[in-house]
């Protein structure tokens, strides 16, 4: 059989190269890639519908991306031993991807459309997240599907001062910046990425390389699509359309829109209620035999609404809620308003509320992560939930989806890099439940995040806030407005979604997207400043409740050390089938972990109280202690000897008290002289060099008594 593959290739600035190849795998989807970069390869597959569902008015876009486990060399963990539903982490990629795709497809696009990505083969320092976007564009540029891409993503991370395109795995951990970025030949379109508290420069620079190195991939994906005979896409017509009614409803509706906009009703609540009666009134008015479409009508009336507060703000700048373009809602806040959990805080800015909980676990609560390219554990953890009353609505709870992972994600790299590594022995969980929703509930959950932490009581960096910035702008006149602190009207009708999270001394989190072509680097560095300016406000708002850590955890909180031991000592703390571990657990009611890192031992414990902790690590010390000649210690006897007794002088050390030891006088026999389960004290005289064996003493602790004088005479 006649295969038609073409290959196209480009080099990394790090020197890797990458290669993307179609006309091999995948044949009968519209159209199909394999991107390789080192021993990493991606199958990307998409197919469009030819035509679009009735009264559909919108792209209905799928992404998925999934890790097979045989492309590491693994066999998946469960009871079925298959890949089953979507991990956090491979959520995440399809997201990337998707908010990258999205905003490049035709507006006027709406068949069903399904991107699938896979992870076929895996090399261990090459990451996959990174060159998926590449391979989902590049499937679409060599398909005939309306695309206005291409598109590509890249990772940039600054390690020891340099910017690194794409580094590897190992890399990757010690950078203080690690940024993803999607753009087109022209224009950035996402970021996604966390930082060590950098400068507002420091990103833009990365963004600039970035940009830099996805203008060669896009210029590859148009080679390739001209080697494979695919620039020419299908023809479609998904939209109707009828002027006349358009125009009706702009005439008669725009000018009475725009007044509704400009009376800056502080509740989403009323706009809607009052840009709604507008289109029953209309729809009221029309005669029984009419014959205009009612879906063009709604979205006629969506148009000229959408038309009417953009225009407010640039022509005015005047916002839906009347504050000025650079102000932040009010702010309201509390901690330790639940009594139980071991910290918590309440947030709320104008129509937005997160209720935050804390929780201490052991390191036995830590996150299991099993996938192709990470396993291992996770001890910090962040949640985020959505429920339909937040909003008004009546939704049922079928458990988190895409978008409460992804909130959920950023939340958790906004605060990750505050929480210190070092002599941390919790496992912590925040959970943010958002109660109320109008406009940025991710940064309301990185502020409770940041207020539930120092409520616990635990070391941070230092607070953090964000904020989440918008755009409106208008192409043909170039002029264009920076909003902070966004409301969900704003978001929804506006050009840019621009959250950004820090603390005082720089940005720890962000994430961007963009639905317009073009944004100049001088407006988004607009935009950063303007956000700092917000995050400082919002900064001196949570200070006001509270603005340093609590001297000390919640006295209902889990106390929790650490004690490192030598390796030697892990098998004398477990003890044979872990006896000793299950018997000190027992009786002092605390958790023991212990666990082997760069050669020590780390001793994990966790108590409820003060009693429990001290008990357990009272223990352990006991255990572990290294015997020293000449020091005395509480020995109990153990078993009784013709030639002496063994006294077990420390946990499960015995020495032996030889009969010439127990006494100054001469013993004839140790009948009579103790019992087992006596306690003495002995004092430790040596420790045998070849066996290891303790050589312990009575008498040395006993006055010595004096001498016989027919003793001392004889000897004169």
């Amino acid at each position: 059989m006649q295969q038609n593959i073409h290959t196209k290739s480009f080099t990394l600035p790090n020197g890797k190269e990458v290669t993307i190849e179609t006309g091999k795998l995948a044949r009968q989807a519209d159209g199909s890639v394999v991107v390789k970069c080192g021993n990493t390869m991606l199958l990307a597959t998409v197919v469009s519908s030819e035509e679009a569902k009735e009264g559909v008015d919108f792209l209905p876009l799928s992404v998925d991306y999934q890790e097979k486990f045989a492309s590491a060399g693994k066999i998946p963990g469960g009871f079925l031993k298959r890949e089953g539903r979507l991990s956090d982490y491979e959520i995440l990629i399809c997201r990337l991807v998707d908010r990258a795709l999205r905003p490049i497809f035709p507006g006027d696009y709406h068949a069903d459309t399904q991107v699938m990505i896979s992870l076929v083969s895996a090399d261990a320092e090459v990451l996959p997240d990174s060159l998926a976007a590449l391979a989902a564009s590049a499937a679409l540029s060599v398909s005939d599907i309306p695309f206005n891409g291409p598109i590509s993503e890249t990772r940039v991370a600054r390690i020891d001062g340099e910017y690194v395109v794409n580094p590897g795995k190992t890399e990757r951990l010690s950078a203080d910046l690690d940024i993803i970025v999607a753009a087109t030949l022209e224009d950035i379109l996402m970021v996604e990425g966390e930082m060590k508290e950098v400068g507002e420069d420091d990103l833009l620079e990365a963004l600039q390389i970035a940009h830099d190195a996805i203008k060669v991939q896009c210029q590859v994906q148009l080679d390739l699509a001209e080697m494979a005979g695919k620039t020419e896409k299908r023809t479609y017509s998904h939209e109707n359309s009828d002027e006349a009614l358009a125009t009706l409803i702009h005439d008669t509706y725009y000018e009475k829109m725009y007044a509704v906009a400009k009376e800056c009703n502080a509740s989403k609540k009323i706009r809607k209620e009052k840009f709604g009666a507008f289109k029953a009134e209309f729809v009221e008015g029309l005669p029984e035999d009419h014959e205009y479409d009612a879906h063009l009508i709604g979205q006629y009336f969506n148009k000229v609404q959408k038309k009417a507060c953009r225009n407010l703000v640039l022509e005015n700048d005047v916002r839906l809620d009347g504050r000025a373009l650079n102000q932040v809602r009010d702010i309201w806040t509390e901690v330790d308003y639940l009594p139980t959990p071991h910290g918590s805080a309440l947030f709320t800015r104008g129509e937005t509320q997160s209720l935050t909980t804390l929780t201490l676990g052991t390191k036995m609560d830590e996150q299991m992560i099993d996938g192709a390219m990470y396993e291992g554990t996770n001890k910090f953890m962040l949640h985020y939930n959505f429920p339909g009353f937040s909003t008004g609505e009546v939704r049922p709870n079928r458990g988190p989806g895409r978008r409460e992972v992804g909130h959920g994600n950023l939340a958790y790299r906004a605060l990750k890099n505050i929480i210190p590594t070092e002599n941390n022995p919790y496992t912590i969980r925040i959970v943010s439940d958002i109660l109320e929703s109008n406009g940025s509930s991710s940064m309301a959950t990185v502020c409770a995040g940041s207020m539930a932490l120092m409520d616990a009581g635990l070391e941070v960096k230092g607070a953090v806030s964000g904020i989440a910035m918008g755009m409106i702008s208008d192409a043909d006149t170039g002029k264009y407005a920076i909003l902070s602190d966004i409301l969900g009207d704003e978001d929804h009708l506006g050009d840019m979604d621009f959250k950004v999270t820090g603390t005082k001394k720089g940005i720890t989190a962000c994430q961007m997207d963009i639905k317009i072509d073009g944004l100049k680097y001088e407006v988004l560095k607009e935009a950063l400043l303007q956000a700092k300016e917000g995050r400082d406000h919002i900064l001196g708002e949570m200070d006001k409740t509270i603005s340093k850590t609590n001297d000390s955890l919640k006295p209902h909180a889990p106390r929790s050390t650490n004690l490192v031991i030598e390796k030697e000592m892990i098998g004398a703390v477990i003890g044979p089938g872990g006896k000793v571990i299950q018997e000190i657990q027992a009786t002092t009611g605390a958790t023991i972990a212990i666990e082997e890192v760069d050669g020590k031992g780390h001793v994990n414990i966790f108590a409820t109280d003060s009693e429990s902790m001290d008990g357990a690590v009272k223990r352990v010390k006991e255990i572990v202690i290294m015997p020293e000649v000449g020091e005395v210690y509480e020995g109990k006897v153990k078993s009784i000897m013709p030639f002496g007794a063994f006294v077990e002088f420390l946990p499960g050390k015995d020495g032996l008290l030889h009969i010439s030891e127990i006494k100054w006088e001469r013993l004839e026999s140790m009948d009579g002289v103790m019992e087992v389960g006596e306690e003495i004290q002995v004092k430790l005289l040596d420790v045998d060099k070849k066996s290891g064996k303790f050589k312990l003493s009575r008498k040395a602790l006993l006055p010595r008594p004096p001498r016989k004088e027919k003793e001392s005479e004889s000897k004169k």
